[in-house]
């Protein structure tokens, strides 16, 4: 990353970056993937915040505040968006209001269209028991996807040893779905460097984390972890389900 790079990540707050193409934004990612592939989690976020200005956005699910620290010094101010399903554990929530009001960022909350209450009024209670895949489609996805409209490019805290179909996360990579690029700046790190930096930095952690639960989604379907199971495994139990639909 060059001085001129660093220098325009820290003045993201004050820049009106246009949106680019379609075409544009893939010849970005053609261009930057191999060449960022082996960079530092700062440098991506560096020339992601250079690149694209106020068109690019943090989002977190308050698992933990690693990406949202690292980024906020980075890029003080930086747009942090997290995703309130309605079903969330109190935890979750607690940890969200500890970042806003610890980190130097523009946390945005967005919520789905319908409440809870809407929901189960039009489907019936419960659709995450019936239909997790629609209930998720609902209340995770379609927000999602209107929240980054504003956005060219959103960053993500996915990591290739969470799972085996985030082995191939990119750094710099391509949605199609969204038509974004999506940029996922903790691809390369493990299970070890991610405490190691929350040691280190003292970074905020749910603490349903250190109460069994490794991967936190809704409430509804996440439950405890036994020792010596798969860390995401307590997520949607007892089905073939093992992601909302954000990353696939």
């Amino acid at each position: 990353m060059t001085t001129a790079h660093a220098a325009s990540a820290r003045a993201y707050r004050g820049t009106e970056t246009a949106g680019r193409s379609p075409e544009e934004l893939r010849d970005l990612v053609s261009h930057w993937g191999a060449e960022l592939e082996l960079a530092p989690a700062e440098t991506i976020v560096e020339w992601a915040a250079a690149t694209f200005g106020e068109r690019f956005c943090v989002t977190s699910s308050m698992g933990d505040a690693v990406l949202a620290r690292l980024a906020s010094k980075v890029v003080p101010g930086i747009d942090v968006v997290f995703l309130d399903t309605g079903y969330h554990f109190v935890e979750t929530i607690g940890t969200r209001d500890a970042v806003a009001a610890t980190l130097d960022v523009n946390l945005l909350t967005i919520t789905p269209k319908q409440t809870v209450a809407e929901q189960d009024a039009e489907h019936g209670p419960e659709l995450f028991r019936r239909d997790p895949d629609l209930c998720c489609a609902m209340r995770k996805v379609a927000p999602l996807n209107d929240a980054l409209s504003s956005y060219d490019a959103w960053a993500t805290g996915l990591r290739r040893a969470e799972t085996r179909n985030r082995v191939v996360a990119p750094v710099i990579g391509w949605d199609a779905k969204k038509g974004k690029v999506k940029i996922s700046p903790l691809a390369r790190w493990s299970d070890e460097q991610v405490d190691n930096y929350i040691a280190e930095n003292g970074v905020l952690v749910n603490p349903l984390v250190h109460d069994g639960y490794p991967s936190i989604g809704c409430a509804p379907c996440t439950r405890r972890v036994a020792p010596g199971e798969d860390a995401r495994s307590g997520r949607w139990a007892g089905t073939n389900k093992t992601e909302c639909g954000i990353h696939t």
